[in-house]
């Protein structure tokens, strides 16, 4: 019985856990598309501000991140292709791993390091300090003010980002290609571009707004749950960060076999 206890309230506590996420989104959804039409406007002034901490900010660690990502795929593909004498299949292979898992995967994590801890300890603070009480008195909604302009700056940029991303670790497989498997620069991106279709830059970019979302409504309800004192702070932002990055793995997984069974 006790057993069954732990799995019950575990269960419970998750599916509230959910449930308090898609109702943040839902909200946010609500604030950036209905809102305007009834009188609360979106702040696209804070919203261009979080894009540039989230996009902009980030943009020297990911490439740098992302390089060495193409690097070690192009590596790792010349192993196992020497032996069958096809080095030649090493751009594909690199533009594929990119476009469809790697790069979306990589820039998420690489945002949630730097983006979601932070809106988790942005939002905590106040709501330790009751910055959070205080909006709410002046009739001001926490949600339209801090997390709708979040959620608006992770959805533009978190495309741009694993466009980037993806194009840095095809430069990284080129790196190994003209210097050890007989490609030139221009042979490399011609072959990168025959070997990608536009679902595989597709299938990438919606896996990066999705990761966006998750990303962004869990830090900011990480946020919003913090109890009394700094060190709930600290708590909030490792569990943003932890709950993120296995969200957004969980995610990956559904749309890879989502897209896996709609292109068979």
């Amino acid at each position: 019985m006790e057993l069954l206890d732990t799995i019950g309230r575990n269960t419970i506590g998750t599916l509230a856990y959910i449930g308090g996420l898609a109702r943040l989104t839902g909200r946010s959804a609500y604030y950036t598309v209905v809102g305007p039409f009834r009188g609360k406007p979106v702040r696209f002034g804070r919203a261009v501000h979080q894009a540039m901490a989230v996009g902009v900010e980030a943009l020297p660690i990911l490439s740098l991140i992302t390089f060495f990502i193409g690097v070690i795929l192009a590596l790792q593909a010349a192993y196992e292709l020497r032996k069958f004498g096809a080095l030649h299949l090493i751009a594909s292979g690199v533009a594929v791993s990119m476009t469809r898992e790697l790069g979306p995967l990589m820039t998420a994590i690489v945002v949630i390091g730097r983006s979601g801890s932070a809106f988790a300890a942005e939002i905590g603070t106040m709501k330790v300090t009751e910055e959070i009480d205080a909006l709410t008195t002046m009739a001001v909604d926490p949600t339209q003010f801090l997390v709708t302009p979040k959620f608006l700056a992770m959805m533009v940029m978190m495309p741009c980002l694993t466009t980037w991303a993806d194009a840095m670790g095809v430069f990284g497989g080129a790196l190994f290609g003209i210097t050890s498997a007989d490609f030139t620069f221009a042979t490399y991106i011609s072959t990168t571009i025959s070997a990608l279709l536009l679902r595989d830059i597709v299938t990438g970019l919606i896996k990066s707004v999705m990761f966006g979302i998750v990303i962004t409504a869990v830090g900011c309800h990480e946020g919003f749950s913090t109890g009394a004192g700094a060190e709930q702070v600290g708590r909030s932002t490792t569990s943003a960060v932890v709950m993120s990055i296995f969200l957004v793995v969980v995610v990956d997984l559904l749309f890879t076999a989502l897209f896996y069974f709609l292109e068979r």
